[in-house]
């Protein structure tokens, strides 16, 4: 039996991780899902639509800090647009390029070397059902790029169907394709053998 609503307890920020490699440009921007709606991730946590509307309503998206690795001491650029959409919550931002951690960020971006986006929050409400807690309303303080994402699932598929189209190279010659969508498990290293 689900129980009630009730009031979160932490004080301190708490870590999701999502694998969904961020598109990142030359001069730095980097766009993303930060969090997918209705996916349960490794640590049991699922985020209902509409969790992070009144923290965006309240901090913006210059509120929230774009960090490497959730590091307070490693701000490496900031974050332009933050919303929810149907999918998730969808992030825009620029890499500070002026820092030495964010021309490393970028480079490993681009790369393929880091691929996850996660988020720092406090549980403002939520509730346990089945074993999995439902996150109801989220204060976000914080989206990171990090190495280990808590939702191994998700992918980029956009390089699968440009390479395919022929805009651009096979993954394995290079780049991250400039937008984010899925793909399965088999399709890498489809894409990798060209």
């Amino acid at each position: 039996m689900p129980q009630s609503l009730s009031p979160a307890r932490v004080a301190a920020p708490e870590l999701k991780r999502l694998a969904l490699t961020p598109a990142v440009s030359a001069d730095g921007a980097v766009e993303g899902y930060a969090s997918l709606f209705g996916v349960v991730d490794l640590g049991r946590d699922l985020v209902e639509p509409g969790a992070f509307a009144a923290s965006l309503r309240r901090r913006g998206a210059a509120g929230v800090r774009f960090l490497f690795q959730h590091d307070p001491s490693e701000p490496i650029g900031a974050w332009t647009s933050i919303s929810e959409d149907a999918r998730g919550l969808k992030v825009f931002g620029r890499l500070n390029l002026a820092v030495g951690r964010a021309r490393e960020v970028q480079a490993l971006l681009r790369q393929g070397a880091l691929d996850g986006l996660s988020i720092g929050f406090r549980a403002v409400r939520s509730r346990r059902a089945a074993g999995v807690r439902r996150l109801i309303e989220i204060d976000l303080w914080e989206v990171s790029v990090v190495t280990f994402p808590m939702l191994p699932e998700a992918r980029v598929s956009c390089v699968k169907r440009l390479a395919r189209q022929g805009a651009i190279p096979p993954l394995a010659r290079g780049g991250i394709a400039p937008c984010l969508a899925w793909f399965d498990d088999e399709e890498p290293a489809r894409l990798l053998r060209g």
